[in-house]
C-alpha cells in the first residue's frame, strides 16, 4: 500500500511540473507577442492612400497660411473650419496606418509630369495649354471659356469638408461650375465652386466620393473642365 501511495505521489508531482512548464511557456509567448513593436507608419511615398491624405492635409494647411497672410472679414471663420478639417484628416491618417501630420502640396507642383495629358481624349488634349497659361495671370480663372480644360496636370484630392457635392478653388470664383473626371475609372462629377482653397480644384467629401476609386484619397489622372 505504501508503494502505491509513493508512486501516486511521484506521478502527481510530475504532472504538476509538466503543467507549470506548459503554462510558463504560454505566458512567455503571450509576453513576447505583447512586447512586439507595432508596424511603422507608412509614408506618402509608400501608399497611395497616405499620399492622398498628405496632399489633402497640405492643401488645407496652405489655405490656412494664405488666410493668415492675407486676412479679410471672413478669414477667422474659414481658418476655424479648415483647422477642424485638418484634425479630421490627421485622424484618417492614423486610422489608415499613415504617418500622422505628413503633408504634401498638390496644386501645380504636379504639372511637370504630364501622364494625365497623354491619356486624355485627342479633342481635349488639343486645347489645354492656353487656359493653364492664362490662369496665373487671372487668379479668378475667368479667362477660361466654358467647356475648356483647365488646371492642366493637377491631381485632385478631397478637402475633408462635408455638405452637398461642391468644390473649392484658388483660380475660379464662387459660382463657377467645374466638371471633374477621374480618367482611371471614367467617373465624373459636375460641381459648383463655393469657397476658396489652396489648389486649382479641391472636391469636398461628397463630390470626391462620386469619382474616387475605393480606398484612394487622390486622383492622379484627372480631367478638369470649366462648364459654367
Amino acid at each position: 500500500m505504501s508503494r502505491r501511495r509513493t508512486l501516486g505521489t511521484k506521478k502527481k508531482i510530475a504532472l504538476l511540473v509538466s503543467a507549470a512548464t506548459v503554462a510558463g511557456g504560454g505566458a512567455f509567448v503571450m509576453a513576447s507577442t505583447s512586447n512586439a513593436a507595432p508596424p511603422a507608419p507608412k509614408s506618402a511615398s509608400e501608399s497611395t492612400v497616405c499620399l492622398g491624405l498628405a496632399t489633402a492635409l497640405g492643401n488645407n494647411q496652405k489655405f490656412i497660411a494664405d488666410q493668415k497672410a492675407n486676412p479679410d472679414a471672413q478669414s477667422e471663420a474659414r481658418i476655424a473650419n479648415r483647422e477642424a478639417v485638418v484634425a479630421e484628416i490627421k485622424r484618417k491618417q492614423e486610422a489608415s496606418g499613415c504617418a500622422v501630420g505628413e503633408s504634401a502640396q498638390d496644386s501645380q507642383t504636379a504639372q511637370p509630369s504630364q501622364p494625365a495629358q497623354s491619356a486624355q481624349p485627342p479633342a481635349a488634349s488639343a486645347q489645354p495649354s492656353q487656359p493653364a497659361a492664362s490662369a496665373p495671370a487671372d487668379n479668378g480663372g475667368g479667362a477660361a471659356a466654358s467647356g475648356q480644360q483647365v488646371c492642366n496636370g493637377s491631381t485632385v484630392t478631397l478637402s475633408g469638408e462635408g455638405g452637398a457635392p461642391a468644390a473649392s478653388s484658388n483660380q475660379f470664383p464662387a459660382g463657377t461650375k467645374l466638371k471633374v473626371t477621374n480618367l482611371d475609372n471614367n467617373k465624373s462629377t459636375t460641381v459648383e465652386v463655393t469657397s476658396v482653397s489652396g489648389s486649382c480644384a479641391l472636391l469636398n467629401n461628397a463630390a470626391f466620393e462620386q469619382v474616387r476609386e475605393p480606398g484612394k484619397f487622390l486622383i492622379r489622372r484627372a480631367l478638369i473642365e470649366k462648364v459654367g
